[in-house]
């Protein structure tokens, strides 16, 4: 009975510190006095088999709560000439748009499917440059170029968001053009306000959940690469890069996603254009020709600009690294936003 005292007093000293319980039971006294509780013992590291050491947990990992984006130039006296040209773009552009949208909105006489669709792409516009360029100032302007981890999975859902419903929104004012020039009996039909209205909440929809599935991935990747993005912005790829995760699912949801929004909206454009030139070369005078093709002029030169940046990412030289060139091309793609004077 002392025996059983003296061990029943060590086991309350053991856990009055703090340190591993140890439970004491009479039915095996003889055979173990001190059974260690698995419940508190910490994961081996390493267990032996055969003679070898094998690891059986990973390393201690420091989690990344913030990215440093390295911007546009790492050159200091850059940053002014730089911070005054974007805040100068953004501010015209911003002006534009908002005047775009209240003319819109206040005339009775713009309310046509084609003002309604170039409306809300001016407002795409104004929100995507939003999600990029205040950010990039701040960095140029404090010379901090630190951003929270939520911050930049917010940024990044963004980004995709209102770039992707960039391209929707073009296909669907290709259908706009459509529908006049080949049914132009029907126009007031099938254009209706709650045709248009479908038109325009169905992408917004498909991209936020898009966008949705991009982002939830992300934040379940590990990042022990690095805090330094080589862009001006969080994106899915140097995001990539920058984890030690398996980003087998993420690479295979970018593949699925890009195919899925980038072929369908893009196929849109060259179906209806090839309907209006069908459509156009039957009108018997030139005026009439004419006048069908002049209608399609401020879409083509979005479209132009917006495929043409794209088409540019993939035409870069080999010289250049991938960050120099995703770089080169996000800027680009930027730059080559819709002007609220092209309608």
């Amino acid at each position: 009975m002392a025996l059983f005292g003296e061990a029943e007093t060590h086991r309350n000293t053991e856990r009055e510190a703090g340190r591993i319980p140890w439970t004491f039971t009479r039915q095996n006294w003889d055979s173990q006095a001190y059974v260690p509780s698995l419940s508190r013992l910490p994961p081996p590291l390493f267990v032996f088999h055969s003679g070898r050491r094998l690891l059986t947990e990973p390393e201690i990992q420091t989690a990344v709560s913030e990215f440093l984006l390295l911007g546009l130039s790492e050159k200091p006296e850059n940053h002014t000439p730089l911070f005054g040209l974007f805040l100068s773009m953004y501010l015209v552009t911003m002006l534009g748009n908002l005047l775009i949208i209240l003319a819109v909105s206040s005339d009775s006489h713009l309310h046509m499917p084609m003002y309604f669709f170039f409306s809300n792409l001016f407002l795409v516009d104004a929100f995507f440059s939003s999600t990029t360029v205040p950010k990039m100032l701040a960095n140029l302007w404090s010379q901090s170029r630190a951003t929270p981890f939520a911050g930049c999975l917010a940024q990044m859902h963004a980004f995709h968001l209102f770039g992707t419903m960039d391209s929707f929104l073009l296909a669907v004012m290709a259908i706009d053009q459509f529908v006049p020039i080949v049914c132009p009996l029907r126009c007031s039909v099938i254009m209706s306000p709650r045709i248009c209205g479908l038109l325009v909440g169905g992408p917004w929809l498909i991209t936020n959940l898009q966008s949705l599935v991009h982002t939830c991935l992300m934040a379940q990747l590990t990042f022990c690469a690095g805090s330094e993005i080589p862009h001006f912005f969080c994106d899915l790829m140097p995001l990539l890069k920058l984890s030690c995760s398996d980003t087998h699912t993420s690479e295979l949801a970018i593949f699925v996603f890009s195919l899925l929004m980038g072929i369908s909206p893009l196929s849109c454009n060259p179906l209806s254009y090839t309907c209006i030139c069908r459509a156009v070369f039957k009108i018997p005078s030139a005026q009439g020709k004419w006048k069908a093709f002049s209608t399609c002029g401020s879409h083509l030169t979005v479209v132009s600009l917006f495929y043409g940046t794209i088409f540019a990412m993939y035409s870069q030289p080999a010289s250049l690294t991938s960050s120099q060139r995703d770089r080169k091309a996000a800027l680009r793609k930027l730059l080559s936003r819709p002007t609220p004077f092209q309608p």
